[in-house]
């Protein structure tokens, strides 16, 4: 049940239940981003200078783009829906190595790393996508 501010005699689908509950999902979602975006430091400016200040934004909303495409192209489970903090603790401050030997890159990822093995099918989905031409 909905508790709205439309009258009680609006006609059509603005007053149907289905459209409030997915209004209401799609601003839930705006309101995810906004939170995703101050967690990878939109909003902490870190100067008077407009030009540090552009450049800043755009290391963060580039930090965002990066980790929401991480999630949906690599990471599965938990993962998948964790929020900035939780990935940077979990897999971006992993010690990993990523090394060349033999015409492959290997990415080494001490066995003693909690999430290590989530890590590894991450790496595994990244590089089995198709290579840009």
């Amino acid at each position: 049940m909905w508790v709205t501010n439309r009258p009680e005699t609006t006609k059509g689908w603005l007053g149907q239940s289905q459209y409030i509950d997915a209004a209401h999902r799609v601003h839930a979602r705006v309101e995810d981003c906004i939170r995703t975006g101050k967690d990878t430091g939109l909003g902490r400016f870190p100067s008077h200078d407009f030009a540090i200040n552009t450049a800043w934004l755009t290391a963060s909303m580039t930090a965002a783009i990066l980790l929401a495409w991480l999630k949906l192209l690599a990471l599965d489970g938990h993962l998948a829906t964790a929020e900035p903090k939780t990935l940077r603790y979990r897999i971006l401050h992993a010690a990993a190595r990523l090394v060349r030997g033999g015409r492959r890159r290997r990415l080494k990822v001490p066995r003693t790393w909690p999430w290590a093995n989530q890590i590894v099918n991450a790496w595994q989905r990244i590089t089995s996508l198709p290579q840009a031409p």
